[in-house]
């Protein structure tokens, strides 16, 4: 449809006007349509650019994460040792101390699981050749019987140092050994056994140990890693890119500094 005939569409009385007055109307029409297209296609690009701004624009992300907690570390290295280095971002060094943290619980438990064998060895040879009564005896006692041939030797000796608290009744607390050999027997199990236990308690010692020195180290590379994000707040970049109406891309680089 030409111009003419879209403005004798919308406007019939036009037909009706002389010929000059037409020609200068249509003229008049021409130009006013050019002009609201041309705002039009201004106000169109303007919308477009800013569009393709919105959905192409990309910022590039901090190759640093944010600041740890000094706390967190050494609490997760308290929990399980090498975690707080992992939370610090380097578990180079904490996957050491995991390792020794499993190592040390083995030996908690095979101390104990060994300890608790030799210890009902030991009161049954008792119960066996010293004939003891198993029930209602301490940790003292078990390691007394080792020492002395029967209960009335060990009552003697008692009574000449005047500790007459100390000593025991034939009754409940009644030991005779069959023979000297027997007694070292008895002694050489309940030795084990103790020393077992103690083992023990220097491997708890090393998993305390372990978590202290853990925690330190977390602590340490907690700050490095503090330091590192500071440093790099110091300068950062902003990187968008964006099309123009007729597709050219444009990149648009900011930096700021931060002192």
């Amino acid at each position: 449809m030409s111009v003419t005939e879209f403005c004798y569409q919308r406007f019939p009385l036009l037909k009706l006007l002389p010929v000059n007055m037409k020609k200068v109307i249509l003229l008049l029409s021409v130009f006013s349509i050019s002009l609201f297209a041309q705002q039009n296609f201004s106000e169109f690009k303007y919308e477009f650019n800013n569009r393709i701004k919105l959905q192409e624009s990309y910022s590039m992300p901090d190759e640093v994460s944010g600041k740890k907690s000094a706390g967190l570390a050494i609490l997760y290295s308290v929990l399980l040792p090498g975690m707080g280095e992992l939370y610090a971002g380097d578990y180079s060094t904490g996957k050491y101390f995991t390792i020794a943290d499993g190592v040390f619980w083995g030996f908690v438990a095979g101390f104990n699981i060994y300890g608790n064998y030799e210890k009902n060895n030991y009161q049954s040879y008792a119960e066996a050749y010293g004939g003891v009564n198993l029930e209602q005896k301490n940790d003292e006692y078990w390691a007394i019987i080792g020492d002395y041939t029967d209960v009335n030797q060990f009552n003697t000796i008692q009574e000449l140092n005047r500790d007459f608290n100390e000593v025991y009744s034939v009754e409940t607390h009644y030991w005779k050994w069959e023979s000297e050999v027997a007694r070292k027997d008895y002694r050489n199990s309940w030795s084990s056994s103790e020393q077992a236990y103690n083992n023990v308690r220097f491997a708890v010692g090393a998993l305390v140990l372990n978590r202290i020195v853990s925690a330190i180290n977390a602590v340490r590379l907690v700050a490095r890693h503090n330091n590192a994000v500071e440093e790099s707040q110091g300068l950062s970049f902003n990187m968008m890119m964006s099309r123009e109406v007729d597709y050219s891309p444009k990149l648009n680089l900011n930096m700021r500094a931060a002192f």
